[in-house]
């Protein structure tokens, strides 16, 4: 088989995953900036109350969730480019009535208008368009990375515009944002020379079903539902607790944030290398959900001080981002051959859905409860996330292949038993329409010779 690194990604390639990491990272930052800053500097809009703020924090993941896997559909029938301008107008006009609002719930229409311009399995698939097989993992690895530090950066230049410009000001910088991402989108990225039906990066309809019904896969989506919906609801309360309990103004909360996130990131990385190399990634995501619980707990009963509030902040990022960069990876493992691009769809719809019930959810245990009912009600949620997934299955530690294939192997109807005979082939799976086949192989067992052997006897059979 074809060494997967054995060249480099052209220029063009290089250009496009560049360009849509770049159109990703300005949108996740107009979604995120407003999160360290709301709970805050919201109250000053008439009308405010604490769950309507937590309904504004989530109120984008609501229309998200509902539209993403819409809206990737419909780039298939219409096209990538109409799509993703469409959604980028719409996120843009959502940020400027936020920033003409004088009342709470012109932020939250703003918020919710912001959230329909959900154009990320739009932009997947054209990633998918402009790269080549081989190096489609790198492109895609180079956009998860943009929005991991997207939204570490939102978190520590959201504070700084809100005390520059305002409330106001931060929802034009998000619109204008929108239209730096267009801009890219027009000037950059390269056009595709034709629009590909492709299983690992959009949704298949005939894989919906088998999708939601895969129990797996269902856990790691309740995983990454909670996940948001804590750091949602948090947000509603830790602004105002550093405040409050730390005595730190609102305009300094910049270097909390930025001192936790860098921690954070450096403190996963050990975690990530270790789950992956010794094969033990279910004991390492129960871990961090366990630690994600304590931190709950801990700001429930210590954080009373600045010093507690830094390091129980510094703990939270550690475990929020270990979870956030190992559940994608749990979801392509787990996802059968020719499934990933679904399995994908319905997390990031769970992922939004958790983010709009996290906002108002922890506005109103604010409102009714204080702090510390928001964060007993996290540490609960978390509890309820680490009872399922200690029942979960230790994953299977395969990669994802795709290789076209011959219209003589496409008849073969004996190639995936054969495929499968194949040590380190563990699931199979030929599409006729997009005349491919989707394969799941263990890279330390695959015997590579043997693999190549039966796709070319099946290419030469007549």
């Amino acid at each position: 088989m074809h060494d997967l690194h054995s060249e480099r990604m052209s220029a063009r390639e290089t250009r496009a995953a560049g360009g849509l990491a770049l159109v990703f990272a300005f949108r996740m930052l107009g979604m995120f900036m407003v999160l360290p800053v709301l709970a805050t500097y919201g109250m000053d809009l008439d009308g405010a109350t604490p769950a309507l703020i937590g309904l504004a924090i989530g109120a984008y993941g609501l229309t998200q969730a509902v539209l993403q896997i819409p809206f990737g559909i419909l780039s298939d029938r219409i096209g990538r480019l109409p799509v993703i301008f469409a959604g980028l107008l719409i996120f843009a006009a959502g940020a400027a009535l936020a920033a003409n609002a004088d009342t709470i719930w012109g932020v939250i229409a703003g918020r919710v208008l912001q959230g329909a311009g959900a154009i990320s399995a739009a932009v997947m698939a054209l990633l998918s368009d402009l790269t080549r097989e081989q190096h489609r993992t790198k492109a895609m690895a180079m956009i998860g990375m943009s929005i991991g530090l997207s939204f570490a950066v939102a978190m520590v230049i959201g504070p700084l515009l809100t005390r520059a410009f305002g409330l106001a000001g931060l929802f034009w910088v998000t619109a204008g944002m929108a239209l730096i991402g267009m801009l890219i989108i027009a000037l950059i990225v390269p056009r595709a020379a034709q629009t590909l039906q492709h299983r690992e990066s959009g949704v298949a309809r005939q894989a919906l079903l088998p999708t939601l019904r895969n129990r797996e896969l269902l856990r790691l989506n309740l995983g990454i539902g909670v996940l948001h919906a804590i750091l949602m609801a948090s947000f509603v309360v830790l602004p105002l607790a550093l405040v409050e309990q730390g005595g730190l103004a609102k305009e300094e909360h910049w270097w909390v944030y930025l001192s936790a996130l860098l921690i954070g990131f450096f403190g996963m990385v050990p975690f990530i290398i270790y789950a992956e190399k010794k094969r033990q990634m279910k004991r390492v995501l129960c871990g961090a959900v366990l630690v994600l619980v304590l931190c709950e707990l801990f700001f429930w009963g210590f954080g009373h001080g600045l010093k507690a509030l830094v390091l129980g902040f510094v703990l939270f990022f550690t475990a929020f981002n270990l979870l956030e960069a190992s559940l994608p990876s749990l979801v392509s493992k787990v996802a059968p051959a020719g499934g990933k691009g679904t399995a994908m769809g319905v997390y990031s719809t769970s992922q939004f859905l958790g983010a709009a019930l996290g906002g108002i959810l922890g506005g109103w245990l604010y409102q009714h409860g204080g702090l510390d009912m928001v964060f007993v009600g996290c540490a609960a949620l978390g509890l309820f996330w680490l009872a399922a997934a200690a029942t979960m299955r230790e994953p299977p530690y395969v990669t994802s292949l795709r290789r076209p294939l011959a219209e003589t192997a496409l008849a073969d109807s004996g190639l995936v038993g054969r495929l499968l005979a194949v040590p380190g082939v563990s699931d199979a799976v030929v599409v006729a329409e997009e005349a491919a086949l989707y394969i799941k192989v263990d890279t330390q067992q695959l015997d590579r010779v043997l693999l190549e052997q039966v796709l070319e006897e099946a290419a030469e059979t007549h």
